[in-house]
């Protein structure tokens, strides 16, 4: 039987775990930064950056998702799909499109405008899960990033 509830402070080593899985399926497990003690103060301390949801099957830990608001000035307020993960021996089985639910439900009972999430190009069979959901490319729209030094040196030219 599936069940899906709130991530507690509990889970911050869970999700942590998930985190690392899910980074080593995208190639970027040297990537992750992130502790279980930032999770724990980042996702249930007094002003939480997240939220997450943990997707349990018989009583074992099938995936998550973890999600965070963003604001559009032109929109309001959107639902960010951050991560969502569902572990190798429970996938096709309709676990991933169920956490995908369970976080429209949250959108829709919280008044976000939208859900808005990435997905890597290669990553075929989740772009066509998202695309049977009904989901939409921002073609027109480049994701950029800024880190590193180049983050510092800007910082640094402000006045």
């Amino acid at each position: 039987m599936l069940s899906i509830r709130p991530a507690t402070v509990n889970d911050a080593g869970l999700l942590l775990c998930l985190i690392r899985e899910l980074a080593e399926y995208e190639k970027e497990l040297d990537s992750v930064k992130t502790t279980e003690a930032e999770l724990a103060r980042d996702g249930f301390g007094d002003d939480p950056k997240f939220r997450a949801m943990i997707a349990e099957r018989d009583g074992e830990t099938a995936g998550y998702a973890l999600v965070c608001e963003v604001y559009s000035t032109w929109t309001g307020r959107h639902l960010y799909l951050e991560d969502l993960y569902v572990r190798p021996q429970f996938r096709g089985k309709g676990i991933g499109k169920a956490l995908m639910a369970k976080v429209a439900r949250l959108a829709i009972q919280e008044n976000y405008y939208a859900m808005r999430w990435e997905v890597l190009d290669w990553n075929k069979p989740s772009i066509e899960v998202y695309r049977g959901l009904g989901a939409e490319f921002l073609e027109a729209w480049r994701l950029m990033w800024l880190t590193g030094d180049p983050l510092r040196e800007l910082a640094e030219s402000a006045p």
